[in-house]
């Protein structure tokens, strides 16, 4: 998987990271199959992608947006940061409606979701390999609305607003976390936590702590709670 045998084409190579390690497998066991592409590293944690671009200079990353390491938006921006020549598809279970966008404004150039059939995730490979933007022909159609400023639905119109660091804030606090737990996740103060936390209050029109926590647990319930990690499936 890691190595071309001499004398074979040239194939493209491709770092996956995602810190299941049956997504992680089952999508370097599809790649694998290909003729014009290789995985040639896999990782784990935003420290293993940084060490694997290093060591393998792949050609494109398959990342998974939310790694236990971090928040996968800001290491997007810190990653085109560094190696701003390297395209970026991300593989995630959150509903594209939600992320798309924002990846893409961090410097992505492709959103796919888990789930999705294995031909999809290699189109999706493709296209950002011949520097195109790859989203679901339902999300293109809503950015497009966007640009033309036609107002689309959205399915939590209230969350639009929010910064990427505010969202990555609501999505750790419902799922249980603690301000502190937040803080040391994120590398941030609970200070600066504690400000955030105060800003969604304002933001989403709420009154206190008590509601601030209930909101985002029924948000991620909503938006993530019945979002599976399966590999990518293979059509009969």
């Amino acid at each position: 998987m890691k190595n071309e045998p001499p004398g074979a084409a040239r194939k493209t190579r491709v770092l996956v990271a995602d810190d299941h390690p049956l997504v992680r497998e089952g999508l370097a066991q599809v790649i694998g199959h290909q003729t014009d592409l290789v995985c040639c590293a896999e990782a784990a944690t935003h420290p293993e992608v940084l060490a694997a671009i290093a060591a393998h200079q792949p050609e494109i990353l398959v990342l998974d947006l939310r790694l236990k390491s971090g928040d996968g938006l800001e290491f997007i921006k810190s990653l085109k940061a560094q190696h701003p020549q390297l395209p970026i598809l991300v593989l995630s279970q959150f509903d594209e409606e939600l992320y798309a966008e924002r990846v893409l404004r961090a410097g992505a150039l492709g959103y796919v979701m888990k789930g999705q059939a294995s031909e999809e995730v290699l189109g999706a490979i493709r296209t950002v390999l011949a520097g195109e933007i790859y989203v679901s022909p339902a999300m293109n159609s809503q950015l497009l609305n966007k640009l033309l400023n036609v107002k689309p639905h959205s399915s939590d119109p209230a969350t639009e607003h929010l910064t990427d660091r505010e969202l990555e804030v609501l999505q750790l606090l419902g799922a249980g976390k603690s301000t502190r737990e937040i803080a040391v996740q994120i590398r941030l103060s609970t200070k600066t936590v504690e400000t955030y936390r105060e800003h969604l209050k304002h933001k989403l029109k709420l009154r206190n702590a008590e509601e601030l926590i209930y909101y985002a647990r029924q948000w991620v319930e909503k938006n993530h709670g019945l979002r599976g990690s399966a590999p990518p499936r293979h059509h009969k």
